[in-house]
């Protein structure tokens, strides 16, 4: 049996790019031949939008060839009380103790609560006496693994409170195959259970915020195989960081081109242009050098830092030429070469200052 697993979509409109980024899920679905798409909470960035948009999700969750196995998460808790109908395919899990069963699998759903700690071990555990061996056992969870290092910053705007946190202790006794879980927007995750199973996290599919940066994942694995990342072409953040080096051989309006050229089709780029620049060399100030980029950027960016310097004052300074004829005649490495120039620019700044 093929999964595809995925998460925190956060839909709100009819044919923006989050809804173009669900169809084209299913029809990955459909191309990948899936059974199960399981749904680890958010499709919804809010309740209303569940509302508005019953009618559109009943038309493509029909007809797919697969089920699709959904729980709600902190964005869209309250959706699904008053028995929203998305298709006879569509399959809600609302209710820890009410598994969906198919062929060799059973899914339980636990879906987002305001609880922690105790509450959550005993929602748990209360499983334990019905994880048989006759199935691979599948948990959908959204949530927080407190065992991982993330930043509050990867799970969207979420602000500073706790999401029904859980450890990877937590699963330690029960039979459980695979935790299949949403919350976690920036990256495709996997750790290992004790066991021997999964809990994965599968990123968003889409950048929701800019924190979402690089190509959006998902997980599609065959049941009784790790978890696999599976890459996608949908819109996301990119940060294109450059650092300036006088002392290269570069043109910086050709790096930088040269970088947003090679970005994904559907990226959008975050570029940050630090270090510093020689303007008598290239023939343009910093002020200059920023409206030539504004341009080339024009349409492909959705943020621009401009962090360069021009030092071509320090360059024609005697004292800084004869502290870098040392460097040069003493053979060091490139980077401790580049440490100990950087280090001397800021002090001939400060000097100067």
């Amino acid at each position: 049996m093929k999964i595809l697993h995925t998460a925190d979509i956060h839909l709100r409109e009819y044919c923006d790019d989050r809804w173009n980024t669900l169809q084209k899920l299913i029809e990955i679905g459909k191309k990948e031949k899936i059974e199960i798409f399981a749904l680890s909470g958010d499709l919804f960035d809010k309740d209303i939008d569940a509302q508005s948009l019953t009618l559109k999700i009943r038309a493509i969750f029909s007809n797919t060839g697969f089920k699709i196995v959904i729980i709600p998460g902190n964005h869209d808790s309250d959706s699904y009380k008053t028995n929203i109908y998305f298709g006879d395919d569509a399959i809600i899990l609302t209710d820890l103790n009410n598994p969906f069963e198919n062929e060799d699998v059973r899914i339980w759903g636990m879906p987002f609560e305001p609880i922690g700690g105790e509450k959550i071990l005993d929602k748990l555990y209360s499983l334990a006496n019905h994880l048989g061996t006759d199935k691979k056992n599948i948990l959908l969870y959204h949530g927080e693994l407190l065992d991982a290092f993330f930043s509050r910053r990867d799970f969207g705007d979420e602000g500073g409170e706790r999401y029904m946190p859980v450890k990877i202790s937590y699963f330690a006794d029960l039979k459980i195959d695979y935790v299949l879980a949403g919350h976690f927007h920036s990256n495709f995750d996997v750790w290992r259970l004790k066991s021997g199973g999964y809990f994965v996290y599968p990123g968003s599919p889409i950048s929701i915020t800019r924190r979402e940066t690089g190509q959006r994942k998902l997980n599609i694995f065959k049941v009784g195989e790790p978890p696999k990342e599976y890459f996608l072409d949908t819109p996301h953040f990119e940060e294109v960081a450059i650092e300036l080096d006088p002392f290269k051989d570069e043109k910086p309006i050709e790096t930088v081109e040269r970088q947003l050229n090679n970005l994904h089709p559907e990226a959008k780029s975050i570029l940050i242009i630090k270090g510093f620049i020689d303007g008598e060399t290239i023939g343009m100030n910093d002020k200059e050098l920023v409206e030539r980029i504004k341009k080339i950027a024009a349409g492909r960016c959705v943020d621009e830092r401009y962090e360069f310097r021009d030092i071509r004052a320090i360059l024609q300074d005697d004292l800084f030429k004869r502290f870098w004829g040392k460097l040069e005649r003493i053979g060091l490495k490139e980077q401790k070469k580049k440490q100990l120039c950087d280090a001397a620019i800021k002090a001939f700044m400060g000097a100067k200052s």
